[in-house]
């Protein structure tokens, strides 16, 4: 498969990513979990040292998967000079942490197979890394099913994310907002592929009439990826500049656009309830307290992007920091509503909305 970038552009583009990303005035706002607060048990029946994390994945596939925590590392970046030595970090301490890690877009591999490099790199420096391979839908959709394998044989991946970013693309210079047959391209790899599919939005939310869609197209999971992190239309702006008026305009007045995170899961979990579809949380989770909502709202896991890829950009230290910090919160949360494990929390601890029991 051709590529309308050059190698060099790409890039440059993905440098630019994350750069930009860092930027404060790139996060949205309006996640909703603001409005969601527990009810406090004064008198927990347990100690500290009981409450427990674990959880498991892909329960309905023929590769069950058994983690330690339910936060995975969101996918980020991958493909250009300065990747390796990021996604080494992340892939060390989530390893160490026994936190999954989906990668960042495998687009560079499908016009560059010498880019699948990367991961086999850090694979042999992190053998016991939980990775979940990563390609756009405006990709899949011209990209056949062998090329995908190969994609996820590169990583030794236990699942494939499928991204779905329409206002990115719409909104990129070098964008490819072709999404014409995505949804029958996300069935067809459902249906071929050995390993389970996710799919994923990448920080505007997914709806729960896109949800039943997916849902009927056999994806394993719906990761909602809601409006309140980094918000890629906001980078697509900065981007854009003066050089482009016309995309940078338009990304400002899109610059809220968007699901919530809260409100795209209330939706989608409704959606799937009763049914095979996992749904997954991300989208402006920035502590454990964040993560202990969505989790308690439905969601199976909670995703984690912009505050790991500050602290890898800072130091290994820093990194781990960040992860134990969001373990230690979401226990401390088990624990003062009195509950001892994930199980137990989604039955038992009581969630307000907007101070309502």
């Amino acid at each position: 498969m051709k590529d309308i970038e050059s190698i060099g552009q790409f890039e440059t583009r993905k440098r630019d990513h994350i750069r930009v990303a860092m930027d404060p005035g790139v996060q949205s706002l309006g996640s909703g979990f603001d409005r969601y607060s527990f009810v406090h048990e004064a008198l927990p029946d347990l100690d500290f040292e009981e409450v427990q994390i674990a959880t498991a994945i892909f329960e309905n596939s023929r590769t069950p998967i058994s983690l330690k925590s339910p936060f995975f590392v969101s996918s980020m970046t991958a493909g250009h000079g300065d990747s390796f030595s990021i996604n080494e970090r992340l892939a060390k301490v989530a390893s160490l942490n026994g936190w999954a890690m989906g990668v960042g877009s495998q687009r560079r591999e499908l016009f560059d197979p010498a880019a699948a490099d990367e991961w086999k790199r850090i694979r042999a420096l992190s053998p016991d890394v939980i990775f979940f391979g990563n390609i756009g839908v405006s990709q899949l959709i011209h990209t056949d099913i062998d090329v995908v394998k190969r994609l996820s044989d590169s990583l030794e991946a236990r699942a494939m994310i499928v991204h779905l970013n329409p206002l990115q693309e719409v909104l990129q210079a070098e964008g490819t907002p072709r999404f014409r047959g995505g949804l029958q391209a996300i069935e067809r790899l459902a249906r071929n592929l050995e390993i389970p599919v996710i799919v994923k939005e990448t920080g505007c939310g997914i709806s729960a009439t896109t949800a039943r869609r997916l849902i009927e197209a056999g994806a394993a999971v719906i990761d909602v990826a809601g409006r309140g992190g980094t918000h890629w239309g906001r980078i697509e702006g900065v981007r854009a500049g003066k050089s482009a008026p016309v995309l940078e305009r338009a990304a400002f007045t899109l610059r809220d656009w968007g699901l919530s995170t809260t409100e795209s899961l209330e939706q989608v979990v409704r959606a799937c309830e009763g049914g095979a579809t996992a749904v997954w949380a991300s989208g402006g989770i920035r502590s454990g307290l964040e993560a202990a909502i969505a989790l308690h709202m439905g969601a199976e896991m909670a995703g984690v992007a912009q505050p790991l890829m500050a602290a890898a950009l800072e130091s290994e230290d820093a990194l781990h920091f960040v992860m134990k910090r969001f373990e230690y919160e979401l226990k401390s949360i088990l624990f003062c509503t009195g509950v001892r494990d994930l199980k137990e929390f989604k039955s038992r601890a009581v969630l307000r909305k907007g101070g309502e029991l």
